[in-house]
């Protein structure tokens, strides 16, 4: 009876709102050299957060930190051989960026200083009490959630916005995109990597999501990263972090975007435009789920779902040299493949409808009517850029208050039978140097027009000797 009042007094404590939603999520990790100290901190934290650790010392710690990874790091200041603000500054030199708090008997500026220089985010005076403690852990945890949360958010604005409106739902009634459907929602609660193939516009982050959102870490980050709007010299960067130092103009450390994901989803888009060297250095984190930092001696510990997308034939890659061999093998553990726009039967017109609902509300414009001979032309278009190229013409519609002229005399996309029997492919041809036209020759803005990348423009113009 006593037993079950504690675990459910313990769950109380992990449930009380009152220190953040973040703390019973955290793992922390407490060093004092005083078995009293540790007890008490072991005592007030243990039944809030999700993993304590605890060391009697700094070599102790650093065991630990070798082999784990924490949130938050508490420390005491005076211990015997070392003492914690010279540790700290030692642990961010070689690669630390978690959170710590200095616990000192001393609160002289000198102190104060030497702490901030070494790292610390905050320090509480000792005798403190379990609340000071907790509110400071609190803090801790907030702040690095922020300075995620906004680094993530740079990428989340250079990602395609189809995910803005979609979010987590592929939709559609057509069998191909049911049996994604059905696959993802197999695949999702397993901690097994996953391969998304498709063209470009096929709602590849889209399925991501899904895939994020039906697993077990559907509450912690889902991190995505378009390997191909990195610049080769940065991505290694960007992907494992540095330390203060590592390069010319690195003048602090930071974490990169595997430790931003930690706990979530990583989803690494394009991945057939990753480096050859950078491409080594991930299969060592799918192997190891360790990541060492650029210029940094410590790996660190990394718990994380990776999901690949790729609109190459990452076969063909393989075979020419540009990707690795047992990397691909590596990630090609499951495979899903998203369907081509005109591969979906009436799915266009579900999207369509959508579209023009959510992006008149979103660019404050009346709805333009899809009539019959719209439908007819939606339906008959071979939609190069897929869901994309049609959200792309669904907002051009909006601002426009009509469908495109280049679509048709009538505002509609010229349908197969009302041009003699024109094929799928003229009418592509047709559409694209169209829009070629309008935009001057600039193929970069044509292909964000249609929704198709800048590659199939120039693959297609040379096919057509333009």
């Amino acid at each position: 009876m006593a037993s079950g009042q504690a675990a459910k007094a313990q769950r109380n404590m992990a449930a009380d709102p009152e220190f953040g939603p973040w703390l019973e999520q955290a793992s922390i990790l407490v060093i004092d050299d005083e078995p009293g100290m540790r007890n008490f901190l072991v005592r007030t934290l243990g039944p809030r957060c999700k993993r304590l650790d605890e060391a009697a010392d700094t070599e102790e710690a650093s065991r630990k930190l070798d082999a784990n990874h924490y949130d938050v790091v508490i420390l005491d200041n005076i211990m015997p051989g070392k003492n914690g603000v010279d540790w700290l500054a030692e642990q961010r030199a070689i690669g630390f960026f978690s959170n710590a708090i200095l616990m000192t008997a001393y609160a002289d500026l000198e102190t104060a200083i030497q702490a901030l220089r070494a790292g610390a985010v905050d320090f509480i005076l000792k005798p403190f009490r379990s609340n000071q403690l907790l509110n400071a852990v609190a803090r801790c945890l907030d702040q690095m959630r922020l300075q995620r949360e906004n680094y993530v958010l740079r990428y989340e604005l250079k990602s395609t916005s189809d995910h803005v409106l979609l979010r987590d739902k592929l939709i559609g009634g057509s069998k191909a995109i049911s049996d994604v459907r059905n696959t993802i929602a197999r695949v999702a609660p397993l901690p097994t990597s996953v391969l998304l193939t498709g063209q470009s516009g096929t709602g590849k982050e889209v399925a991501a999501r899904s895939l994020h959102s039906l697993s077990d870490r559907a509450d912690k980050p889902f991190v995505p990263v378009n390997c191909a709007a990195i610049p080769p010299d940065m991505i290694e960067t960007e992907l494992f972090g540095h330390l203060k130092g590592a390069f010319t103009g690195a003048e602090g450390g930071r974490e990169g975007l595997f430790m931003h994901a930690q706990d979530g989803t990583l989803f690494l888009d394009e991945i057939g435009e990753l480096p050859l060297a950078t491409q080594s250095k991930l299969l060592r984190v799918l192997e190891d789920r360790r990541v060492r930092p650029v210029g940094s001696e410590r790996e660190i510990p990394v718990d994380l779902r990776f999901v690949f997308a790729t609109n190459a034939e990452l076969e063909k890659q393989v075979e020419a040299g540009q990707f690795r061999a047992d990397l691909f093998f590596r990630i090609n553990v499951m495979q899903i493949h998203l369907p081509p726009l005109k591969d979906r039967d009436d799915d266009v017109q579900e999207l369509a409808d959508l579209f023009m609902s959510k992006l008149s509300l979103q660019l404050g414009t009346p709805d333009v009517p899809i009539g019959a001979d719209v439908r007819a032309a939606l339906a008959a278009y071979a939609w190069p850029g897929n869901v994309r190229e049609l959200r792309n013409l669904i907002e051009r519609t909006l601002i426009l208050g009509r469908f495109p002229d280049d679509f048709g005399g009538n505002g509609a996309i010229v349908p197969e039978a009302s041009v003699g029997g024109e094929s799928l492919a003229d009418i592509e041809r047709r559409h694209i140097l169209a829009v070629l036209k309008r935009t001057g020759g600039d193929r970069e803005a044509a292909a964000q027009q249609l929704g198709i990348s800048r590659k199939t423009i120039d693959r297609k113009c040379a096919a057509w000797n333009v």
